[in-house]
Order: C-alpha cells, then sequence, then structure tokens
C-alpha cells in the first residue's frame, strides 16, 4: 500500500551523513518526523550519521494511516536502520512515543543495536483498550500536541483511525512481553506530566529490561512531546552524554 495523500510539508524523513556512528531516530503514532527534527539535527552537527524516517501512513492524511499495521511502521524503521548499516559500524536508536516502542522493539530483534534512547515510550495504555470493542466508528479525537510549551505544535493528525489505535494496542503488548530480551544500556526519559502515555511506563520498561547500564531521567517541564517541549535540550545534551559515555 502507498500512501495516496502527499507528504506534509515538515513531514518528510531526513538523512545526515556524518561519521561511522549511526543514530536512528523515530517519531511517534500519528505525529511526523517534525517533532524529532531538532534532536537529528543536533545529532548531525555532533557530528553522527542521522535517520529520521517517515513511519508508514504517517505525515500524509489520517485516512494512509487506517491502512496502515504496525508492521507497517517496523518497516519504515527498519529501512532507516539498513540506511545506517550501510554507512555505520555502531547504531544507537531513539524514539518518542511509539517511536520509543519502535525503539524498544529494535533492541528486542537486533542485539547489534549498541544502545537505545526512549522518551515517554509507550507500552501500556489503559485508556486505549476500550477501542478494541468499538465497531461502526473510524476516526476518533487527535491525541497529538500534548506540549507545555506556549505557541509550539506538533505537525501530527487532527483524527485518530480506531483500526491504527488496535494496532498500536496490538504492537505494545508484543513489545512488553519481549522487554527482558534488552540488554544494551538504556537511557529513559519520562515526563513527570504525561496526558497520552502513563507515566509508569517508564518505569515498568527500566525494571523489565535485562541491560546492566540502565537510567531513567525525569523531564521536569514537559508534556509527552517532550522533543518539542521545554526539555528538548536536556534531552539532546544528555542523549549525546550518553552515547559519548559508551564510545
Amino acid at each position: 500500500m502507498t500512501d495516496r495523500y502527499p507528504v506534509l510539508e515538515g513531514a518528510e524523513p531526513f538523512y545526515f551523513e556524518g561519521n561511522n556512528v549511526g543514530i536512528l531516530v523515530s517519531h511517534g503514532f500519528t505525529g511526523s518526523t517534525q517533532s524529532m527534527r531538532p534532536l537529528g539535527e543536533a545529532y548531525a552537527v555532533a557530528g553522527y550519521t542521522v535517520c529520521g524516517p517517515r513511519l508508514k501512513g504517517h505525515g500524509t492524511h489520517y485516512e494512509d494511516m487506517e491502512q496502515t499495521s504496525y508492521h507497517d511502521w517496523i518497516a519504515s524503521v527498519e529501512e532507516g536502520f539498513q540506511w545506517l548499516k550501510e554507512r555505520c559500524d555502531t547504531i544507537f536508536v531513539t524514539g518518542l512515543s511509539m517511536g520509543g516502542t519502535l525503539t524498544l522493539y529494535m533492541a528486542e530483534k537486533y542485539p547489534e543495536v549498541r544502545g537505545i534512547v526512549t522518551i515517554n515510550a509507550a507500552i501500556d495504555i489503559p485508556a486505549m483498550e476500550p477501542v478494541r470493542q468499538l465497531e461502526g466508528t473510524r476516526f476518533l479525537d487527535a491525541i497529538g500536541s500534548d506540549i507545555k510549551k506556549a505557541g509550539v505544535t506538533e505537525l501530527a493528525y487532527e483524527k485518530t483511525p480506531v483500526q491504527s489505535v488496535k494496532e498500536i494496542l496490538t504492537f505494545m503488548k508484543e513489545v512488553k512481553e519481549d522487554l527482558p530480551k534488552i540488554s544494551c544500556p538504556a537511557l529513559i526519559f519520562v515526563s513527570d506530566e504525561d496526558h497520552v502515555v502513563p507515566t509508569d511506563n517508564s518505569q515498568a520498561i527500566y525494571e523489565q529490561i535485562s541491560s546492566e547500564s540502565k537510567e531513567i531521567l525525569a523531564l521536569k517541564d514537559s508534556y509527552h512531546v517532550a522533543t518539542l517541549d521545554h526539555d528538548q535540550q536536556i534531552i539532546i545534551e544528555k542523549t549525546l552524554q550518553f552515547i559519548k559515555g559508551i564510545l
């Protein structure tokens, strides 16, 4: 399935060629690469090779998203991973929200992932569960742009496809079950206040992964889309420190 709608301005995938250390950067559910671009650009300035794929069905129109499955979203990230593997010896993965879920998935499936950084990653959203039973409703209200900082908007869909919610519920369950497979170093960011993903998700990730080197860091001044919020610089600086500490 190809997207039927054109890619929105600002939602394009991004690629920056740098040194032989790659960083795969994944945006979240119903969102776009716009939420991760400032991070990607900062990592490129630091010298790294960066890939920010656009997840299938995202950054165009919610009707495109409705036609995709979580396997499509995985494939989008794996494609970016392959692009980096052709250019880099070492690869780190980072992601926001469902991008964090995809980050966990990559660490579960690819032991060569050198380290992961999750930002308000989702593995269990009880408020979404009733959607499994929904019949006859195609779209729900938007969930994007949960940002504390005034005047900042996430480029995200104005509606959420019911079918897509069912897909992410299945995906989160799979990733959650396999968390003990993760053994690479992990840096886990969690906003103190998040209106999309319950904050206990990050604590559960921290407790269930097998990594010897793992840290959980609270973001005091951001909501869910912390990458566009007040704590953006903290995320960038701590991530670069994390990578440098491993290399």
